[in-house]
């Protein structure tokens, strides 16, 4: 097994789970927590907040792909540029500082974005992006820094140049361990995006805490139940977007 393998299959062993196996667990846990909460007399109430769970929702996921494509956007580069010859004494200092964003509790940076940027939707998106860029960055350098030292040879041995050997070895053969580093932080930021709220940024969390605020569990598992599903379909659509675009060759086997 290579270097590479063996850091595809670490973080992104879950997608090596059958399509079969993957959508009877999650449809298991879907009977089982209505059926719970049918059993609790839950259910009609958070039935009847639909509207509101509709509503939220889209907030949510928009928070969610504004701070996750911007993490994108920048993670993507960063790890690129930080696994280039020049610039790979600048790796962990990079990662180091870009680590604060997970090390620092969640509340703490939401606290201190506010304090810079105020109430709102940018302060919740800055705090979004900073705790979802260090997956992205670390699998783009590990994914490209670990790939065999033949395949880099055989291209330069071909005659490429070093932008050609980027785009046409590098990043192909890389391309599942960074998918899988989106994959981990597009999970962790939907799932995190209920905290918003509490900076006035919108989304689900004020189902959530609100429903704990007035001791109202139906209200609480309404903001709850859909944050869990968003971060379990989110999860899934990025695994089958890495079966789709990474190629066979690439791919660890089953």
């Amino acid at each position: 097994m290579t270097k590479a393998e063996g850091a595809a299959m670490a973080v992104g062993g879950l997608s090596r789970i059958r399509l079969p196996v993957r959508a009877l667990v999650i449809g298991g846990a879907v009977v089982f927590g209505t059926a719970l909460v049918y059993r609790l007399g839950l259910l009609d109430g958070i039935l009847a907040r639909w509207d509101d769970i509709a509503y939220l929702s889209v907030q949510h996921m928009q928070l969610a792909a504004i701070s996750g494509g911007l993490a994108i956007a920048t993670g993507l580069p960063l790890g690129v540029m930080l696994s280039r010859p020049a610039a790979r004494r600048m790796a962990e200092p990079v990662m180091q500082m870009l680590n604060i964003g997970t090390t620092v509790p969640t509340l703490a940076v939401l606290a201190l974005a506010m304090t810079v940027l105020g109430i709102g939707d940018p302060p919740a998106i800055f705090a979004l992006w900073a705790m979802t860029l260090l997956p992205i960055v670390r699998n783009a350098y590990v994914g490209l820094r670990e790939l065999p030292d033949h395949l880099i040879e055989a291209a330069t041995g071909m005659g490429m140049a070093p932008a050609e050997i980027l785009l046409r070895v590098e990043l192909p053969n890389a391309l599942y361990v960074m998918l899988a580093g989106i994959r981990t932080a597009l999970t962790i930021n939907v799932g995190t995006v209920p905290l918003a709220f509490l900076i006035g940024g919108g989304g689900l969390g004020e189902l959530i805490f609100t429903g704990i605020d007035l001791a109202e569990p139906s209200m609480m598992l309404a903001g709850a139940i859909p944050t869990a599903l968003l971060a379990v379909a989110t999860d899934f659509l990025v695994a089958m977007t890495t079966r789709l675009v990474v190629s066979r060759g690439v791919l660890p086997q089953d």
